[in-house]
């Protein structure tokens, strides 16, 4: 693995502010990618995650604050420009077409992006070989949270964002989806992906932002952030409750 302190961001937002109406979003909000390493944003609901996820690839312009990618600025930056120097947004849902194959449209993803060698042994790595004649909605949401995964892959960006990847997953897909984000990132890609579900993902993650009062912190790793008063008070004692109302459930 690349040494991170050594290695700057392949991508980032440094300081970033949004203001809606009377209500401060984000201030002085940052969040890096670098080769190598899955980055963790947490935070609770409504903190701003979503937000600072879609600043930093593009999707929403900030008031304030710079995106750069290489270390340099990137003015007024867009998803489409972005994605073109490498760059892949995972949205929390709807990736995939309804009404097209999942096979059809991992080929397709394939073609364009040169990597029609690599579809058979990524669908076998996402475990969705046996469904790729089959159209999303007829998936189980794990597996189409998975073959989604494998779509962005096949992608061979640079940097993959993934807002709330495990969000309704069972745990056997959230070990198959983060084992293949650590598979990629070895081979210096970089990710950055939201969530809560802090036990599923520490063992995978290598550094974390959190983000909580319009802000962030940045942590060298979870166990840095764990052993913060602040973050175990607000986001872990928050998070506990939640563990528990998934469990009752089902």
């Amino acid at each position: 693995m690349p040494d991170r302190a050594a290695a700057g961001p392949v991508l980032e937002a440094d300081c970033v502010a949004l203001r809606r109406g009377d209500h401060l979003v984000l201030t002085s909000a940052s969040l890096r990618a670098r080769a190598g390493c899955i980055h963790g944003l947490l935070g609770r609901n409504g903190a701003g995650k979503t937000t600072l996820l879609r600043i930093l690839v593009g999707r929403l312009q900030a008031d304030g604050g710079t995106v750069r990618m290489d270390g340099v600025a990137v003015d007024e930056p867009r998803l489409p420009a972005l994605a073109r120097r490498g760059v892949f947004f995972l949205p929390d849902r709807d990736l995939l077409h309804p009404r097209a194959a999942v096979g059809a449209q991992l080929q397709w993803m394939a073609a364009v992006h040169g990597t029609a060698a690599q579809v058979a042994v990524t669908c076998e790595r996402m475990g969705i070989a046996a469904r790729l004649g089959q159209r999303p909605g007829t998936l189980s949401g794990g597996e189409r949270r998975r073959a989604e995964v494998a779509c962005a892959l096949l992608r061979a960006p640079r940097v993959l964002v993934l807002d709330e990847p495990l969000r309704g997953v069972a745990p056997l897909d959230a070990e198959c989806i983060l084992g293949a984000l650590r598979d990629y990132v070895t081979s210096g890609g970089a990710v950055v992906l939201t969530g809560h579900e802090l036990p599923l993902l520490e063992p995978w993650l290598d550094t974390v932002t959190w983000c909580a009062g319009s802000r962030t912190t940045a942590f060298e790793s979870v166990a840095h952030a764990k052993a913060e008063f602040v973050f175990r008070q607000q986001f872990l004692a928050w998070t506990a409750p939640q563990r528990s109302r998934d469990t009752t459930s089902e």
